[in-house]
């Protein structure tokens, strides 16, 4: 079950990590032809919310795998839970799609619980 666990734990700290690099090195004008939602932020804000995913993203791997502080990992899968849940929010007042935000948010979640039972 680790095996699977680190698994998961690994695709989703790439999954984050690749989009918070892009928030953060990608112009704000770009990123806003993109992603309409972006509108809604500052160049600031944006590269903030590309710092935490890459953060979240390094917390979710580093931890557990140097064994120092392990208990940071499940700390950062519900963080990056948590930020799913207002990346939905904004997704739902918007009427846009949200099933990436929540596929996301889901797997966040299952990690941190199950880097709570078994890590």
């Amino acid at each position: 079950m680790l095996v699977a666990l680190w698994i998961v734990t690994a695709v989703l700290a790439a999954a984050f990590a690749m989009a918070g690099t892009m928030k953060v090195i990608t112009p704000h004008g770009q990123v806003r032809e993109k992603m309409e939602w972006v509108e809604l932020v500052t160049p600031g804000q944006l590269k903030g919310i590309g710092l935490v995913e890459v953060v979240g993203a390094i917390g979710l791997v580093l931890p557990a795998a140097t064994g120092i502080a392990p208990w940071l990992t499940p700390v950062a899968a519900i963080g990056l839970a948590l930020t799913m849940v207002v990346a939905i929010v904004l997704h739902l007042r918007r009427k846009e799609p949200f099933t990436p935000s929540l596929v996301l948010g889901l797997v966040a979640a299952a990690v941190a619980a199950g880097w709570i039972i078994w890590g």
